[in-house]
């Protein structure tokens, strides 16, 4: 059971981490990071295979009406992914990827919504930046400096996702040791110097909570991960960057109420200090958000 003492144990042995400030910049002249609010990034699914139904769109003007729907609700980002993350779906090569991630991504973009695309395909990557994506979301390690001088090509942003594995499509066991955040956080470190040095200025770390890992596919031992992660979020704040969270669904706690899950992460995540929200659930998530807010 988490309690207020674990909570009070967590600020004392990190105390210095609270006070470290993060860089603060603009996409479409909406600012981000800094001392700014939480900001919501709402999720559009191309793939069948995408386990959230409600996310799922099978036809570009059904993702469109998403888009606009999402962002109605509070989204102040729109991210597109065409391939599910699942270890069982189906692999979707490049070309089936642009074929449905450019039309929505000019559309959306076009009417002036802040879009991101979730891939670790540099052919999708040039192919939606192009379309008028401004944000990749990189889920994969392979040819990243390739990825990361495109986004700065575009004068865009890259949220850095952590993958233990070429990409998300191709991880194991997760290693983590004594102290999972210590490790995320020298990860981060190699990753952010890498991209300033291809030229990026603007990012977030998302330690990839949502992704498949075998030994983490114990429901007690994914969702202790999880939150323990979500609550320590702050100690990345030493990185000098935002942070990005994807709120998992825990499906083996809540069942027919799995719809509640992102929201309850919600709460651990921006006590955590979580900068960006990655979320199927943009209503509940931000009502949460406002909630906390009139403390």
């Amino acid at each position: 059971m988490l309690t207020l003492e674990d909570l009070a144990r967590v600020v004392r042995d990190h105390e210095h981490d609270l006070k470290q400030s993060i860089a603060e910049f603009e996409l479409n002249g909406r600012p981000f990071g800094g001392s700014r609010r939480p900001s919501l990034m709402g999720v559009i699914n191309l793939s069948a295979d995408s386990w959230y139904r409600e996310s799922v769109c099978l036809s570009t003007d059904a993702a469109i009406r998403r888009g606009r729907v999402l962002a109605a609700q509070g989204a102040d980002i729109l991210d597109v992914g065409a391939e599910s993350t699942l270890a069982h779906a189906a692999r979707v090569d490049a070309a089936l990827q642009n074929s449905r991630l450019v039309p929505v991504v000019r559309e959306l973009a076009a009417a002036g919504h802040l879009v991101s695309v979730e891939t670790y395909q540099p052919e999708v990557t040039r192919a939606c930046l192009e379309a008028g994506a401004r944000i990749l979301n990189l889920t994969g390690n392979e040819r990243s400096p390739e990825m990361y001088r495109m986004v700065a090509d575009h004068d865009a942003a890259v949220i850095l996702c952590h993958v233990q594995g070429s990409h998300v499509r191709a991880v194991g066991d997760f290693e983590s040791g004594a102290d999972a955040p210590a490790l995320l956080r020298d990860s981060f470190a190699r990753q952010i110097e890498e991209a300033l040095n291809c030229g990026v200025r603007r990012l977030w770390v998302d330690p990839g909570l949502g992704f498949y890992y075998r030994n983490l596919q114990d429901s007690g031992a994914r969702i202790r991960h999880q939150m323990q992660v979500f609550l320590h979020t702050f100690r990345l704040r030493s990185l000098g960057w935002p942070v990005c969270q994807a709120l998992p669904h825990a499906f083996e706690c809540f069942g027919e109420e799995v719809r509640c899950a992102e929201p309850f992460f919600a709460v651990l995540a921006a006590l955590g200090r979580t900068d960006l929200f990655r979320t199927h659930e943009v209503p509940r998530t931000r009502a949460v958000l406002e909630t906390l807010a009139l403390w």
